[in-house]
């Protein structure tokens, strides 16, 4: 936070309490002139003001919130570059990595710190640590049919993989729906979970220079007749000998290669599309996916956990 902000806040929340004060100590003089219980001359619908002070139960409370205000304010960070005399933060802040965090987390510690971010971090895991090593000492297929341990798998999902995958895990362009059964790396639970651990990154190259694009249609026509696509037949044909560039990943059947995440261009199932004007663009240009990597983040335990609910969302219902 900049200084400028720093100095704002400050300004306004000293002056809001030092306001309050003053507004306090203002309500308990007598108004000016007029002895206390006597009326005044403000009046309203018949109603007539009375010079009458606070009650005293009311002015308690206020110098109450007065002090606590200020207590708070010497125990707790918030104002300028002052820290609070219980050492205690939110969170650790700035940090840009998971190295970072847990080098933070340490030194947090050994300095006697109250970080209520890891505090919070440390009983999460003593609650439901045994809970998750428990889950992973079962095989995902058994997992994945456990009710209990799906619904903890959906909301580690929805927290984790629902921005790339959707909250209904059906993708979108460009990111895998993953509820039916073509899977680029593979579908079994080892493969799932293998996944999501190490993350994945599938390049398609950009064959537009080498191919022309004459070439590209060709062998676009192709690539859509395999999966009973309506095309131009000559070019197709045409398409077929030139495919054979393609075929180090795809196959010669166009059935794609699980080793190395090449797609299977006779199902119908397009991952960008499948759309002449879009296979086109694939083609021409190629693609570039990045699955992160999450066995840092989240550790092999709640992987194991989203790995049998993923596996339970194109197996379970088969």
């Amino acid at each position: 936070m900049s200084s400028f902000w720093t100095i704002w806040i400050s300004v306004i929340t000293l002056g809001t309490i030092i306001g309050c004060y003053l507004l306090l100590r203002w309500c308990l003089t007598n108004w000016v002139g007029v002895e206390e219980g006597k009326e005044m001359s403000h009046e309203f619908d018949g109603i007539v003001e009375v010079n009458n002070p606070l009650p005293h139960w009311w002015k308690i409370l206020f110098y109450i919130t007065i002090v606590w205000g200020l207590i708070y304010l010497l125990l707790y960070p918030g104002l300028g570059g002052w820290q609070g005399l219980l050492g205690w933060k939110s969170s650790n802040q700035g940090i840009l990595s998971i190295a970072e965090g847990e080098a933070a987390t340490k030194r947090a510690k050994e300095e006697g710190l109250v970080v209520q971010y890891d505090r919070e971090l440390e009983h999460a895991k003593e609650t439901y640590g045994p809970i998750f090593a428990a889950y992973a000492k079962q095989d995902i297929e058994t997992l994945s049919q456990d009710p209990d341990a799906a619904k903890i798998g959906q909301r580690l999902f929805l927290q984790n993989c629902s921005q790339c995958h959707g909250s209904d895990a059906r993708g979108g362009m460009g990111f895998p729906n993953l509820t039916d059964d073509d899977w680029l790396h593979g579908g079994t639970a080892a493969a799932i979970k293998t996944t999501i651990m190490n993350g994945r990154q599938g390049v398609m190259p950009a064959w537009g220079e080498t191919l022309g694009e004459q070439g590209v249609k060709e062998v676009v026509a192709y690539a859509l007749s395999l999966s009973g696509r309506k095309v131009d037949q000559a070019l197709a044909d045409k398409g077929k000998v030139r495919f054979a560039i393609c075929a180090a990943c795809h196959g010669q059947d166009g059935k794609g290669n699980i080793a190395t995440g090449a797609p299977n261009l006779t199902d119908n199932i397009w991952l960008y599309g499948g759309s002449e004007r879009t296979v086109t663009e694939t083609v021409t240009n190629g693609r570039h996916g990045v699955m992160p990597v999450w066995k840092d983040i989240l550790g092999e335990e709640k992987i194991h956990v989203i790995s049998a609910y993923v596996y339970g969302l194109s197996h379970n219902n088969q």
